[in-house]
């Protein structure tokens, strides 16, 4: 990565930006090869950090937009012509505005392996909030190609639980109805500088084309109802939601909130 790459690995981590840095060659390429970036593609780094997958994916794009809230690495990053910086929280990110961003090439922009165009995300999350980027995504998901992150491996396992396991819950609903998801990958601690003291884990979440058309309000508002005291039956969680929202359907109360599908809750939010 030359000089530019020496001057970055010189930056100290900082505890209250989550920065740890990915160092692993071997992890960087089976990250990359999962993204499978091709020339011209709209991709967007989140948290670029010392630029250990920006480099392999730039130069298979071409042209990359990263997000960096760190000053002094948006401000290297910044000197590199290949790059588009922006310098800001990614809670704060409009991403239709970098959709409508003109494009630096039109080479191979059409679509990706889905047939879609759109943004293309990926990037090492920020674990202390990393649940909120997922749900500020969640806005944006209809201009959105795919999603590669690596996140804590807890999270990952929420997203893609089962019903009636331990990791099922609210997080695991919401993602499901709105993406197809993969754990692909397994990063141990090792694999960055500061190593973390979890275990970590790559997810691909690929917007569903099949999507179920209701209120994501409502859903969220059940699903956080329902799993509110997840040891207790749903007759004294989400029975009392549906009561109080005048609800003359039926619906079997007489589960745990793990029990019940996604297509369940969906189907749910779309009568309630």
């Amino acid at each position: 990565m030359g000089a530019k790459a020496g001057k970055l690995r010189n930056h100290i981590p900082r505890k209250r930006f989550g920065q740890h840095f990915l160092t692993d060659a071997q992890i960087v390429d089976g990250i990359v090869r999962a993204v499978a970036p091709k020339p011209g593609q709209r991709m967007v780094e989140i948290g670029p950090g010392l630029g250990a997958l920006t480099q392999p994916l730039v130069e298979r794009l071409g042209h990359l937009i990263v997000i960096e809230l760190d000053r002094d690495l948006a401000s290297r990053l910044r000197s590199r012509s290949d790059l588009t910086v922006i310098e800001s929280d990614v809670l704060k990110v409009d991403f239709a505005q970098v959709a409508q961003m003109p494009p630096t090439s039109t080479a191979g922009a059409s679509d990706d392996a889905t047939g879609r165009a759109g943004l293309r995300m990926v990037g090492n999350l920020p674990y202390n909030i990393s649940t909120p980027i997922l749900f500020h995504l969640f806005d944006f998901a209809e201009i959105i190609t795919d999603q590669h992150f690596m996140l804590q491996k807890e999270v990952v396992d929420r997203m893609v639980a089962r019903p009636a396991t331990s990791a099922y819950g609210r997080l695991s609903v919401m993602l499901q109805w709105r993406y197809a998801m993969q754990n692909i990958l397994a990063v141990p601690p090792e694999s960055f500088d500061p190593p973390p003291r979890v275990d970590s884990a790559v997810v691909r979440m690929v917007p569903r084309l099949d999507l179920v058309p209701l209120d994501a309000l409502k859903l969220g508002e059940i699903v956080k109802a329902a799993f509110a005291q997840r040891r207790k039956l749903l007759r004294h969680t989400l029975g009392k939601w549906l009561a109080d929202h005048g609800f003359a359907g039926t619906f079997d109360l007489q589960r745990r909130a793990e029990e019940v599908t996604v297509a369940e809750y969906v189907a749910l939010a779309q009568v309630a």
